[in-house]
Formats: C-alpha cells, structure tokens, sequence
C-alpha cells in the first residue's frame, strides 16, 4: 500500500487507473483542474484535490505532495493550443518532478507516448510538434532526476476493452493500445518499484503484463 498521487485525474486513462490503484489498496489522491469534474472522479472512492497545474507554482505543489509516496502525471493540454501545451506538458509536469523531489516523494511514473527517443522526429511544420517537443522535454528531465521515475510511452489510445496482454521491447514499433490496458501498466508499474529506471514503450500484444515487463 501507498499514498499515489494521480495528476490529470479526470482523464480517461486516470479515472481507469484510479479504481485498480484503489482495488491494490493503495490511498489515492487525484488532482482535478476543473471545479465540475471533483464531484464524478470522488464517486470512485479517491480523495479528489482541485489543482490547477497550469497555474500552480512549484510551492504550492510540494504542499500538496508532502506525505505523498508516488506520483503519476497523466495529465495534459489536451491539444490545439501550442502556447497551452508546452505550459502543461513541458512546464507544469517539470515543476511536478521538481515538487516531488522536494516534498521527498522520489517515486514518478509519467505517462507519456510512443515516439523515437531521444528525438522525436516530428516536423516542425507539424500541428503535433507542440506536444513532441513539450513531452520530450518533460521526459528529459524525469530522466535526469533523482527521482526513481518510470516512463510510460503507449501507442495510440484506443477504447476497446483491455486484454491484460502488451507487447514491449526491443524491435518493437508504435501501433495502438486500449486504455484500459495503459492504466493496467502504470498501476503495475506504481506495486512493482523495481520498474523504476526503465522507459516502457508498448502496444497492444500478446503477452500479460506480468510477464512483459518481467
């Protein structure tokens, strides 16, 4: 069991990963932006926290993270507005890596995307490198840290039913992955700290969870 913080908790891979997180035991707090959403994500049983990481400064992050023992960013601009991305995407997720090292968390798992690494490849001329390069950013600093980070990095995100079964590793590309199944992974990866230090592309496959990230 542990205390897990879930920024970005009303997105669809949060709001599936908050019910198995709670189903493991652990005490799960969410953080939600929009003052009409707190009521929907506490009916899961969460303690709900209204932030803001758009507007919060790195202080008011470290107060809300104290006693905290991990953090997941799943949280996200959403797209469409470049200005908006990087200031959620690249900058509210490093102030969050920074709080939590402050606030003595060191456990981050950050879900991010399927892309080449370290550089992403996208055009700049593209309506996508906004969020390439505020997510590359981000990733960059995790890894950097002190912090005992994971990253995630699913394919494109579908709403078909999770099969509990992913493919990962070497060889591997970008293909698609329900989000149950994303939310499958990052609550794994959260009970099993021994992830820690990897960055996990996946999609979709055939092999369990279990077994996968062995």
């Amino acid at each position: 069991m542990a205390n897990v913080t879930v920024i970005g908790g009303h997105g669809k891979v949060a709001q599936r990963l908050i019910r198995l997180l709670l189903e493991d035991g652990h005490d799960v707090t969410a953080w939600v932006r929009n003052p009409q959403h707190v009521r929907e994500v506490a009916e899961s049983g969460a303690r709900v926290m209204e932030a803001d990481v758009e507007q919060l400064d790195t202080d008011e992050m470290v107060q809300r993270l104290r006693g905290q023992e991990a953090v997941i960013w799943s949280a996200g601009a959403g797209g469409g507005n470049p200005q908006r991305t990087y200031a959620v995407d690249r900058d509210a997720a490093i102030r969050s890596m920074d709080a939590a090292m402050e606030a003595q968390v060191h456990r981050y798992v950050m879900v991010s995307y399927f892309y080449k690494r370290p550089d992403h490849g996208v055009p700049q001329d593209n309506s996508f490198f906004p969020y390439a390069e505020a997510k590359a950013a981000a990733d960059a600093h995790l890894q950097q840290s002190r912090l005992r980070w994971t990253i995630l990095g699913p394919s494109a995100l579908t709403d078909d039913p999770g099969t509990g079964r992913i493919e990962t590793g070497e060889g591997v590309t970008a293909s698609s992955v329900s989000r149950d199944d994303v939310a499958a992974v990052a609550a794994y990866v959260v009970s099993h700290p021994w992830t820690a230090g990897r960055v996990i592309d996946f999609n979709s496959g055939d092999t369990p969870i279990t077994e996968a990230l062995a």
